[in-house]
């Protein structure tokens, strides 16, 4: 039984709870009381929450709306949050310590590293939990805390676009189109993301006591070379961070992360159910990208004209949109506005998974075994892509044109490549292997957890 309470913060996105909330619950099985929060509006949209005796749910700022999905609201959120955040999470703590349980140590995400500083000022140990990969870490350090001031460079655009790279050892050379995009100034989160990002370089590069970790949903296996270069910087792989019943197998309710901000039903399954085994190419670009009608049309197309059976998320479509797709459809694909997606990617029907390569999406896949295709819009989504066809070799990316378009024919010609090559399929059980060996019982993530613990 451990003896620790830990406070866990994030954001209400989809991509930012999921992994928080099964890092909750993993610590719960390890015997620690454990307390999550989050915005009082993403708690409120928070659907089957998991129920678990030492579990508690908890707000650290009262939000009347969420906008971490509208392009014109995030920068101010974040302002907000950051400017009211730090006395709400003082509150908090002392709310908790005058009730007898006090906080032992504060888990906080990415965007908010307020939170490292708060721990510090009471002496409460810290992790930042990275959400993304420990690659993106790595650029971030690159460009945050290098002695050339590459950040400034390109805040202040006194250097071009086409002439950065960066190189971690052991990779493959990072051009400006495989970095995080927030980091240019073109990128319409660039000035809240991207300063977020450099505060928390700054605050983990400062001579703390006690010296935060950085937790980050990966394994050794997957990163090895990146987690080496990161090895003086206190960096704990903990991942994959994955419902247990298609990870660890510890808990075989748990199908869940239990925090699904959009309803779904469940017909997909039984239309999976009548599907071949490895036939069915999957679709989804995650909780936050809307993609453009002419986006629609090309991926509609390069699958209608594949002549695989398809399972599509798609969030929103006009009536006219619908309808036409319905005609068009035939008996050859399903197009749903939301699934539970670890359960789809678990599906022996499923042989493809087209992603946006989010780092909860990319993770998932590779837990499930399953190839994929990148396509990637924003954020860290094109370091993941390049690593997912440069150096995992589970899949390939998505080439698009002048226009930053991704053709029918580029998406069919990636099916052709993914769904036909043994090599990437291979690849693909391979990392799946060493994934679902590192969360169990003796495995690096698992024996990484239960040092935290003690």
């Amino acid at each position: 039984m451990s003896n620790h309470h830990f406070l866990l913060l994030s954001l209400p996105a989809q991509s930012h709870i999921n992994p928080t909330l099964q890092l909750a619950k993993l610590l719960v099985r390890r015997g620690a009381r454990v307390t999550f929060a989050t915005t009082s509006n993403g708690l409120k949209r928070m659907k089957n929450l998991p129920k678990l005796e030492g579990l508690y749910m908890e707000t650290f700022f009262q939000s009347s709306e969420d906008r971490t999905g509208r392009k014109d609201g995030v920068n101010n959120y974040l302002e907000e949050i950051n400017r009211v955040g730090p006395r709400s999470l003082v509150s908090l703590l002392q709310t908790h310590a005058d009730g007898g349980h006090p906080v032992t140590f504060i888990v906080y995400t990415i965007v908010i590293p307020w939170a490292a500083t708060v721990a510090h000022q009471l002496q409460v140990k810290s992790a930042l939990l990275f959400i993304q990969c420990a690659t993106s870490y790595a650029l971030y350090h690159r460009f945050f805390n290098s002695l050339d001031g590459l950040a400034d460079q390109i805040r202040e655009k006194t250097i071009e676009k086409s002439m950065i790279s960066v190189d971690i050892p052991g990779l493959p050379t990072f051009s400006y189109k495989d970095i995080p995009t927030f980091l240019f100034p073109d990128d319409q989160n660039h000035s809240s993301v991207s300063l977020s990002f450099q505060d928390h370089m700054l605050v983990l590069g400062r001579d703390l006591n006690p010296k935060p970790l950085v937790l980050i949903n990966t394994y050794d296996a997957l990163e090895k070379e990146t987690l080496e270069v990161l090895e003086k910087f206190n960096v704990v792989p903990v991942g994959p961070l994955i419902p247990s019943a298609f990870s660890d197998g510890e808990d075989l309710s748990d199908k869940s992360y239990g925090c699904d901000f959009f309803e779904c039903d469940k017909d997909y399954l039984s239309w999976l159910g009548e599907q071949e085994d490895g036939s069915v190419v999957y679709v989804s670009f995650g909780s936050l990208v809307n993609l453009k009608k002419e986006e629609k049309e090309e991926i509609f197309h390069g699958l209608a004209d594949s002549g695989r059976p398809f399972l599509w998320v798609v969030r929103s479509l006009s009536n006219g949109e619908e309808n036409e797709m319905k005609t068009m459809l035939k008996e050859n694909g399903l197009i749903v506005p939301w699934c539970s997606q670890i359960e789809v990617l678990d599906h022996k029907a499923i042989g493809c998974f087209v992603t946006h390569c989010g780092w909860n999406s990319t993770m998932e896949s590779i837990v499930a075994g399953v190839p994929v295709i990148g396509y990637s819009f924003s954020s860290d989504q094109p370091t993941n892509a390049k690593l997912i066809e440069e150096v995992w070799c589970n899949g390939v990316r998505a080439k698009a044109n002048e226009k930053g378009l991704v053709e029918k024919d580029e998406l069919r010609r990636c099916l052709d490549v993914v769904m036909g090559s043994e090599e990437i399929k291979r690849n693909a059980l391979k990392w799946r292997g060493l994934a679902l060996e590192a969360v169990k019982e003796g495995g690096s993530s698992y024996n990484n957890l239960k040092l935290l613990l003690n």
